[in-house]
């Protein structure tokens, strides 16, 4: 079988020998019960570095932001998000369907919407002919606009935004780590500023499956209710739990490396005059860039043929994402390989 560079996604990693004799060890029990310790520990300590009262362990990034959007509205509520964002672009239209809310979206600029865009998009309170504002939603890092890291100082004022208007706010902190790492800022601090983050385990952290939704832990308590509506009551998960924690306790200060191959990945594609790309938005570790003389479908056909996976991020664009399982040497491979299909 052929051999191939993936950076198609950092969700494509593979569980280390380390993770996987965690996994195996693991200590397990009935976690619809609350019984399972793993599960416990991971929750404790998960809620810990994000400075909430509580977490719980989901099976998916879908699930914890789908979760968190349930528990925060009533149906024919409304959730003002980012155009790009993550929950209106690849939530299979979830929030209408679990949920019975739906999205407006706002147009940001590399993913971040400001309070002065999102103001006029709350509706008033007193027009019982509109949907209700309930949610501001933010993702954080950007996946669409290429792993962007939104800024601080743009929380706190959407923050004080949303107490104005007596609205909940929600992070969508898939990749929060990468935006730790990149900026220094702690996950405790941004999540602080939040009433509920759903963030992932199973994409830059390398675990092979799971996310982790915080906050109060009233919150908390009627997300474990929604968790079990929605078969997402997975018995003895310490196994896979087990794999969550070692990535909590060991991967996270790493994605530092997977941040300096995407700046080392996107030199050389700038370098490049068929290939256009913003360096500026290569912040972590996603890049997007265009392809100017070919279509991305023979794009991505070329680069397989040379044994690099790429995928399609919006239409007309591609996007590699550094993780893991690509080493350095893979990256210097996949530079090569880039200047072969593209000069």
């Amino acid at each position: 079988m052929k051999k191939y560079i993936d950076l198609r996604s950092d969700t494509v990693t593979k569980p280390t020998e380390a993770m996987r004799k965690a996994m195996c060890s693991a200590e397990v029990g009935d976690d619809v019960f609350q019984e399972d310790p793993t599960v416990n520990a991971l929750q404790e300590y998960a809620a810990g570095l994000l400075g909430k009262e509580a977490a719980l362990f989901v099976s998916s990034g879908v699930m914890g932001n789908q979760i968190c959007l349930n528990v925060l509205t009533n149906p024919a509520d409304e959730v003002i998000c980012e155009r790009d964002a993550h929950i209106f672009q690849y939530e299979s239209g979830s929030p209408a369907v679990l949920s019975g809310i739906q999205l407006m979206p706002v147009d940001g600029n590399k993913g971040v919407i400001t309070p002065e865009q999102i103001e006029p998009f709350i509706r008033p309170t007193s027009a019982y002919y509109m949907p209700r504002s309930k949610v501001i939603e933010i993702e954080n890092t950007h996946n669409r606009a290429g792993g962007t890291i939104h800024p601080i100082e743009n929380i706190i004022k959407v923050k004080e935004l949303a107490k104005k208007y007596n609205l909940f706010y929600h992070l969508d902190g898939a990749r929060i780590w990468n935006a730790s790492v990149a900026s220094g800022i702690s996950v405790k601090e941004y999540a602080s500023h939040f009433d509920s983050v759903s963030c992932c385990l199973s994409k830059g952290l390398g675990a092979p499956v799971g996310s982790i939704i915080a906050g109060s832990k009233e919150f908390v308590k009627e997300a474990f209710r929604v968790r079990k509506a929605w078969g997402g009551g997975m018995r003895q998960v310490g196994i896979i739990a087990a794999a969550g924690l070692y990535a909590l306790k060991n991967n996270i200060e790493r994605l530092a490396e997977d941040h300096q191959k995407a700046k080392m990945l996107a030199e050389t594609i700038a370098e490049i005059p068929s290939l256009e790309i913003d360096t500026a938005s290569v912040q972590t570790n996603i890049l997007i860039f265009k392809p100017l003389k070919i279509s991305v479908e023979d794009a991505i056909t070329k680069c397989k043929a040379g044994g690099l996976l790429l995928s399609e991020g919006k239409v007309g664009l591609l996007r590699a994402i550094t993780h893991l399982d690509a080493s350095f040497d893979d990256i210097e491979k996949t530079k090569k390989i880039i200047k072969n299909v593209f000069n």
